[in-house]
């Protein structure tokens, strides 16, 4: 590593220890409930979904709520997926997902590793993006982080019976520490110039001809090979470049299509090659 690349990470260090002590404050104030407005929001929650907020659980219990609710989230994620051909927000027609890779990403995106054996652009619709993966995005994180929160408490409660409310952890991380965080993560996007929209994506000239080669196809499908088995190349180029569209800053799982949207802005402001 270079001095650069040094005083980058001692920036970033200093900045986490900075954030460390009011960040902990602030998290401690939201598990606690001592937020003042916190109540005129999260008690409707808990009435329309029948959660008694004062009523503690032992730790198998609030292991069983958090796996059902992820596994919850499993389905919905792979149903997303399955589905996404004949549901809305899907201008470019996307095909539903295999199964397979359905189940992957479903299974991924509960466990928050968020590995993805696909190409989102050319794979997801708008509504998996968002309705699916991004939620996801969300409750896994949560998930995580009300984890950390039950043994802490089962640490200092040398005598309680209970390591809190699972529900209310949830409710709670979600709308207090994660909303908060990800909204202001977003007005940075859109203030940057990152696409926001749900049309089709765009076909647009570049300023120069690309130019690359690929493997040649049989009337089969596959790849044509010449007599010592390697496979016979043909020259392409082309003039046009698709951008991907869609609601980037609203959704933390498509902030790849941010980079897109600059090169649209780009090739859309420069002149034409002459």
């Amino acid at each position: 590593m270079n001095a650069h690349a040094w005083l980058v990470l001692a920036a970033f260090g200093a900045l986490l220890l900075a954030a460390a002590l009011p960040l902990g404050r602030c998290l401690v104030a939201v598990m606690e409930g001592r937020l003042r407005f916190a109540d005129h929001i999260e008690q409707p929650l808990y009435r329309l979904c029948g959660v008694r907020p004062e009523a503690e659980m032992g730790w198998l219990q609030y292991a069983f709520a958090l796996l059902l609710f992820n596994a919850l989230g499993v389905l919905a994620v792979y149903a997303l997926q399955r589905l996404q051909q004949w549901l809305p927000l899907n201008p470019q027609g996307m095909a539903n997902v295999t199964p397979d890779s359905a189940f992957n990403t479903a299974v991924s995106f509960a466990t928050n590793t968020n590995w993805q054996g696909y190409s989102g652009e050319q794979t997801m619709s708008y509504l998996t993006q968002m309705l699916g993966l991004a939620v996801q995005n969300f409750l896994s994180a949560a998930t995580g982080i009300v984890v950390v929160i039950a043994l802490i408490r089962g640490l200092a409660r040398h005598s309680a019976q209970g390591i809190g409310n699972a529900w209310v952890d949830l409710t709670r991380v979600t709308l207090w520490i994660l909303l908060p965080l990800s909204f202001v993560y977003a007005v940075f996007l859109v203030q940057q110039g990152s696409v926001q929209n749900f049309d089709a994506y765009k076909d647009v000239p570049t300023l120069e001809v690309n130019k690359w080669q690929e493997p040649k196809l049989g009337t089969d499908g596959q790849p044509l090979k010449d007599a010592k088995g390697a496979p016979v190349m043909e020259d392409k180029s082309s003039d046009h470049q698709a951008i991907a569209m869609g609601p980037v800053p609203a959704s933390p799982s498509m902030c790849t299509f941010s980079t897109n949207s600059r090169r649209l802005r780009a090739t859309l402001a420069a002149p034409p090659a002459l």
